[in-house]
């Protein structure tokens, strides 16, 4: 039996098995579900585990960078969405000194179980000391 992340394009092949971060199924959240207002915020949600199986595709394929890109996306849908919006006004630049860059990326790691989304925030840090980009 295939996995979610064996087929392509997931809509098509995998909705059945996927689901949104409500836990409704992909195949459920149709144009008449919506007509009907039976969906909610989070059924329009994608879930970490249909970017994970995204991701993986994305891999096999020879696009690394999305797939990390798409990893750190599935990290991130563990973080609530005040707090995500605060992490992305604390990495404009000229916002955060170095060592607040460093204590979201602990915060994203420990808190959040979210490595991959934590490595870049530390390679944030270091490109803004690098480049003066840090809160003066």
């Amino acid at each position: 039996m295939t996995q979610p992340d064996d087929i392509y394009p997931l809509a098509e092949h995998a909705a059945d098995r996927l689901v949104a971060i409500s836990g409704r199924p992909l195949a459920t959240i149709t144009e008449e579900a919506a007509e009907e207002g039976e969906l909610t915020i989070a059924d329009l949600q994608i879930s970490a585990e249909t970017l994970r199986a995204q991701a993986a595709i994305a891999h096999r394929a020879g696009y690394p960078q999305l797939a990390t890109n798409l990893t750190r996306a599935a990290e991130l849908t563990a973080v609530p969405n005040a707090e995500v919006l605060r992490m992305y006004e604390t990495l404009r630049p000229g916002r955060a000194s170095y060592d607040e860059l460093i204590a979201l990326a602990d915060s994203l790691e420990q808190t959040h179980h979210a490595p991959e989304s934590a490595a870049l925030v530390r390679e944030a840090a270091e490109a803004y000391q690098a480049r003066n980009l840090l809160r003066r």
